[in-house]
């Protein structure tokens, strides 16, 4: 009797210390199996920040555009050659930007005001990312041989390099044109919707005739 007694004051006096040393059911639940290589036996994902190791999904459209573009990129009105056609998916097919007709060496200029993020090649071609003042967005340019740096500040208007002679993103130098991308973080976005309706009707200047002054010969 006095063992039994003592066997169950021992067993009382050690509950306590198993409660607090064993592990949770959710350490439980996540630890993986006796020999299981490192990494398995958990679901795939699990314990990984949304996004992580992934290109970011297409965010949503929703979110206006500023329209504080002052200027096409190239020429007055530049012909569109191809418009923007958004992915249906992050990989699906689509054209992530316009397509401006423009002849090699003209002059690109920044649509709007903002600061250089990027000048230099990719897969072959140059290009020119600007972060827009005041805004979360980010214009890009290709393909274009840059006249600016990293970190340069730009005004609206101002040139930032001239369409590159090669490696067109039409395909030929009879099409060439400039590729004109918008993007808020990875989501891409109407380049178009930044320029106002006045500048989008515009077309390229015209005298016209004033009453009282001949016409020249």
């Amino acid at each position: 009797m006095r063992r039994a007694m003592r066997c169950t004051a021992v067993w009382a006096a050690c509950l306590p210390a198993l409660a607090l040393t064993a592990p949770a059911p959710a350490a439980w639940a996540g630890a993986p199996a006796p020999g299981t290589p490192a990494g398995a036996g958990a679901p795939a994902g699990a314990g990984t920040p949304a996004g992580a190791g992934a290109p970011a999904p297409p965010g949503p459209r929703g979110a206006p555009v500023p329209a504080i573009g002052r200027t096409w990129p190239v020429g007055v009105r530049p012909p569109v050659l191809r418009g923007w056609e958004p992915p249906a998916t992050v990989y699906g097919p689509g054209h992530r930007g316009v397509d401006l007709s423009a002849p090699p060496g003209s002059p690109v200029r920044a649509v709007a005001a903002g600061r250089v993020v990027f000048a230099g090649r990719v897969a072959g071609r140059g290009v020119v990312s600007v972060a827009l003042a005041g805004t979360d967005l980010r214009t890009t340019y290709e393909p274009v041989s840059p006249s600016v740096r990293k970190g340069d500040a730009v005004a609206a208007g101002a040139v930032v390099g001239v369409v590159e002679p090669r490696g067109s993103h039409c395909g030929s130098a009879s099409a060439a044109c400039v590729h004109w991308g918008l993007l808020r973080g990875e989501t891409y976005l109407d380049p178009l919707s930044l320029l106002p309706p006045w500048l989008l009707r515009r077309g390229p200047s015209r005298l016209l005739p004033v009453l009282g002054v001949p016409l020249p010969g």
